[in-house]
């Protein structure tokens, strides 16, 4: 008896370079309140996935890994894939950013050309 294991995935480049989520929030009165919220780059980022991302007909389901390469302008930048996580999530390529169990993340140069090369793969037995 043979058993079939079928494998969801969804891969694409999206065009920007993405804001450490860590160092990317910033202070502001609202209503006489201070609140913390996205820095303009991150918010700029997040318009700019979601326009770009061609998200699956349905959201994968179970257990995935994430394979991204980020390409920064510069080496300053933290590798820090987690604003992208929470967009997977908010575009609907994943369910819940919590089904991310395995990450594969790198960090790349490129001054003229910014971007993400992002990968979810359905782990197998999930």
């Amino acid at each position: 008896m043979s058993i079939e294991k079928t494998t969801e995935s969804w891969i694409q480049l999206i065009q920007g370079e993405p804001a450490s989520k860590a160092n990317s929030r910033r202070l502001v009165q609202i209503g006489g309140k201070p609140r913390v919220i996205k820095s303009k780059k991150a918010l700029d980022y997040c318009k700019n996935f979601e326009r770009q991302a061609k998200t699956p007909s349905s959201p994968i389901a179970g257990d995935v890994k994430l394979n991204v390469t980020i390409w920064y302008k510069t080496r300053r930048p933290d590798l820090d894939p987690s604003l992208i996580m929470d967009l997977l999530q908010k575009v609907g390529v994943i369910q819940n950013d919590r089904q991310i169990k395995e990450i594969h993340a790198l960090h790349d140069l490129d001054k003229e050309n910014p971007r993400a090369l992002i990968e979810i793969v359905r782990l197998e037995g999930s």
